[in-house]
């Protein structure tokens, strides 16, 4: 069911390889996503309807009836059961506190000669924020991507979600209210995509999109990028467990289900010291299976990409994560702090026991929306820096700008740019 390894064992790396995600793109997909964005790009509004109605089975008049009002939005919150409510506005609090630290301020500095430099910081005029709606609905997902940008002070928030069959999820639909979302359309797929990076006659042009999706929707991302900035081209989720043979093994075991349950592609690994200890998450895998609702998913999953693997030393097992850049890495360790400095990369670090993943995806506070396929090795989590602009300011004095026109001249001249060397060489 789940591969056992061993990293002492000849081919390991090899072997490790193979865990590895292919994220090539399927021609199906690629054909797909050509016509879709070429046909909204060209027809705008006519063109998203068209293939809403289409793969969402709507009946669709017009553009008009795939935006929901804002009493949509209320009234969804006034539907949720108290509990719901109560966990959604306690998450969102905690996602809008963390975020609070991350908003950067504009700086400058003046030189000697009265010289002024600096960095003006200015929030995105308006983002989309994509919000899956066929296997599974994600609140979350709306909390974890519109607070960041409220917070950045994003001046109008797009929501795109579909709603097949016409069915809307309430959790989403409160999510969106209590973040503070201004718009939200019915629609979804590389024709949402499409929408918010060219705009149509009714749905704004957006600067960034950010959000997760499936394959289409992760293709139309990576095609609009340019055209509009994206927050990533995900992939499925991960979570790579370091255990030293503490601990409870069921506790391990779930948490290698809750991301295996995601899809049959989603990863889950345990690198582990102790060989007992593996074997006794093994058994709780084998026992505790077939109690989960998704156990096919998570079954399929853990044989398509999971791994128990021993390991040597909690050395070499830090050593073979940072070269994995796992999506989420859990340090099962009874003393757990030392280790983090050991991990350079991995979207985010679980310390302890208690910190399990799930806490994270949904009310811990940090963003959930992480790097995958191992682009944790030069990205990182979404945050409010990802909705806000750097611009550099320069303000010359004349007398800066007299002292460093001849060092711009001469590596003009070398440049061969005369017209860049005369433009300095006059404030000289």
């Amino acid at each position: 069911m789940i591969r056992k390894m061993n990293s002492a064992e000849a081919g390991f790396q090899e072997a490790l390889i193979l865990l590895a995600f292919d994220n090539s793109t399927d021609t199906r997909v690629d054909a797909a996503v050509t016509e879709v964005l070429a046909a909204v790009r060209a027809r705008g509004d006519a063109a998203v309807v068209e293939y809403t109605n289409r793969f969402d089975q709507l009946q669709a008049a017009d553009i008009r009836a795939l935006e929901l009002p804002r009493a949509a939005l209320e009234e969804a919150l006034a539907v949720i059961t108290p509990a719901q409510r109560q966990a959604l506005e306690t998450a969102a609090a905690r996602v809008r506190a963390y975020h609070e630290k991350q908003l950067l301020e504009s700086w400058s500095f003046a030189e000697a000669d009265g010289t002024r430099l600096g960095q003006k910081m200015s929030p995105l005029d308006r983002a989309g924020l994509y919000v899956p709606g066929g296997k599974a609905s994600y609140p979350s997902s709306v909390l974890m991507n519109a607070i960041p940008a409220k917070v950045a002070g994003v001046k109008e928030l797009i929501m795109v979600t579909p709603t097949p069959r016409g069915e809307r999820n309430p959790l989403v639909l409160a999510a969106a209210a209590i973040a503070g979302v201004d718009r939200v359309f019915t629609i979804g797929g590389a024709q949402a995509v499409a929408a918010l990076a060219y705009g149509t006659q009714t749905i704004p042009q957006v600067d960034k999109i950010v959000g997760p999706g499936n394959a289409f929707v992760a293709e139309a991302k990576r095609r609009v990028f340019g055209t509009v900035g994206i927050d990533m081209v995900a992939g499925p989720s991960e979570v790579l467990v370091i255990s030293d043979g503490t601990g409870e093994p069921d506790w391990v075991a779930m948490d290698l289900f809750a991301q295996a349950e995601h899809d049959e592609v989603a990863q889950a690994i345990l690198l582990c010291t102790s060989d007992e200890f593996i074997a006794a998450v093994e058994a709780s895998i084998a026992r505790l299976l077939p109690q989960m609702p998704r156990h096919e998913i998570i079954a399929a999953s853990l044989a398509n990409r999971g791994a128990l693997i021993k390991v040597g030393s909690l050395d070499e097992a830090c050593e073979i994560a940072n070269r994995i850049a796992p999506e989420h890495l859990e340090l099962a360790i009874e003393e757990a702090e030392p280790w983090v400095e050991k991990i350079h990369h991995a979207g985010a670090i679980f310390v302890g026991h208690c910190s399990v993943e799930s806490l994270g995806d949904y009310c811990a506070g940090p963003n959930h929306v992480l790097p995958t396929m191992r682009s944790a090795r030069f990205s990182s989590p979404l945050g409010v820096y990802d909705f806000q602009k750097r611009t550099s300011i320069i303000h010359m004095s004349r007398a800066g700008a007299a002292a460093l026109a001849p060092v711009a001249a001469e590596l003009a001249y070398g440049e061969g740019l005369q017209a860049h060397a005369k433009s300095a060489e006059y404030r000289a």
